[in-house]
């Protein structure tokens, strides 16, 4: 090893991707130990780390070059030792002088004051609270303030997060690329606007309402409708998803949904008030780009909000995918309750329309109640179709599962709680080598013989027990 040029040693080392493997590995002799330790730029700990300060200093010296910290209290209890606090984070600002990417996940004893010392971090992009009880806005506003290179921001459950001024520092720096928001309670739709011109360089946006808590700010009239006067220049958004969100027409969201012409992947879950329109306007825009398109469709339609809108969305919509989506390779369709099924306006028409015009690989039907054993014939036609996901699809028989033979390219397929379906309808896949991997589950006509040979991989479960077939 001593004669091995450097920048073999480094090629070794970067093959490595367990981080076990690397320990092993820099115990074997000083050289690997020491360029292991110049070469290391990730690091994860959480509730192994005791104690938590002396322990992070001591890793911070023997890995100088660390650009990306986790630090994950998943799971912790008292007994486990004491967590990481903001004495920690300082520890962490002295010492990681090349940090970029900090993920602080379940870190109960943090607080703003730890945020503040992380301000001085000056090359910080990236940042992400998840589960942070004791940070509140002050923290946030802090870091944006003091790490100008700040361009990915995810906050998850962080619950006491009420004021929103950071946002409009944000948006005053017009750095932010990267912007996720989930159930943050007191952070609603109508504050999205205080991003102004930061909006014109964000490229992906995620941003989930607390479904206990969807009302709270929907009467926050004022910022909703400055969205109509304000011109939101989303031409570089990309990735954009969307749950429990109120979308009022021509107010809010929907001004983003009508603006979006490079967009790439749509999620849409759980989102009241989407219409036919919304839909349409957006993949006329975006129909060079679009490649994945999410839609879980709410069953919730005695909101009093909304008694003037239209809340079903109609094959209008899946007609306009088909005829401008032309790049489109994944696409789902989930309904939130399926024994409402004449409330849902998707036919089976619609569906094959967009499956027979777009080159899908991928395709989830989740509680769609029209699909049936004449959605798998015409699935036979659909030339890109690779991955096939069938979750509470109960019009699905043994004569369209038979069909699955059939599709030129399919190599994956999933079935969840289908009550049609049986080990006859499996039969043809047996010992045929068509799918590289099949999934059952809590499918009771299906046993785990019938799986047994239908695939070089399978998986089947039932309500108590899992086997899995290699």
């Amino acid at each position: 090893m001593d004669e091995l040029p450097d920048h073999l040693v480094w090629d070794i080392l970067r093959k490595l991707q367990k981080t076990r493997d690397r320990n092993s590995a820099s115990l074997s002799c000083k050289r690997l130990c020491s360029l292991d330790n110049e070469q290391r730029h990730s690091l994860r700990i959480g509730c192994g780390l005791v104690p938590a300060k002396e322990a992070l200093a001591s890793l911070c010296t023997r890995f100088p070059n660390l650009s990306r910290v986790e630090i994950i209290y998943s799971g912790w209890m008292s007994k486990l030792g004491k967590q990481l606090d903001d004495n920690g984070l300082l520890v962490l600002t002295a010492n990681c002088h090349s940090l970029t990417e900090l993920t602080l996940s379940y870190c109960t004893f943090i607080t703003d004051v730890g945020l503040r010392y992380l301000s001085s971090c000056s090359k910080l992009s990236s940042m992400r609270l998840n589960f942070t009880p004791r940070i509140t806005g002050c923290g946030i506003l802090s870091l944006a303030i003091g790490c100008k290179k700040l361009t990915s921001l995810h906050l998850i459950r962080c619950l006491n997060v009420t004021s929103v001024e950071w946002l409009e520092y944000l948006g005053k720096l017009e750095n932010l690329e990267e912007l996720c928001i989930k159930n943050c309670r007191a952070i609603g739709e109508g504050d999205l606007m205080k991003l102004g011109r930061s909006w014109r360089k964000i490229r992906s946006l995620q941003f989930e309402v607390d479904a206990n808590y969807r009302y709270m700010k929907v009467y926050d009239r004022l910022s909703v409708d400055k969205w109509q006067k304000q011109l939101v220049p989303c031409e570089n958004l990309v990735e954009l998803s969307l749950a429990n969100c109120i979308i009022n027409p021509g107010r809010g969201l929907a001004c983003i949904l009508s603006r979006c012409k490079n967009l790439e992947k749509l999620h849409l879950d759980m989102c009241v008030g989407v219409r036919d329109s919304d839909i349409v306007g957006l993949v006329q825009r975006a129909k060079h780009h679009l490649r994945s398109i999410s839609l879980r469709v709410p069953s919730d339609f005695t909101l009093p909000l909304l008694n003037n809108i239209t809340l079903r969305l109609t094959d209008e919509s899946l007609r306009a995918i088909a005829q401008n989506s032309s790049k489109l390779e994944s696409f789902k369709i989930s309904f939130s309750d399926g024994e409402l099924p004449s409330l849902f306006s998707f036919t089976l028409d619609g569906i094959i329309t967009l499956i027979q015009s777009c080159p899908i690989r991928e395709l989830t039907l989740d509680h769609v109640c029209s699909f049936s054993d004449t959605g798998m014939e015409a699935l036979c036609s659909a030339q890109n179709l690779e991955m096939l996901e069938l979750v509470q699809c109960q019009e699905v028989g043994d004569e369209g599962l038979i069909l699955v033979s059939q599709f030129p390219r399919l190599t994956g397929l999933k079935l969840v709680k289908c009550l049609g379906i049986s080990d006859e309808g499996l039969r043809p896949l047996v010992g045929s080598h068509k799918l590289d991997l099949i999934v059952v589950e809590d499918c009771p006509q299906v046993s785990e013989r019938g799986v047994h040979g239908a695939a070089r991989m399978q998986t089947h479960s039932g309500p108590q027990q899992t086997y899995e077939i290699i």
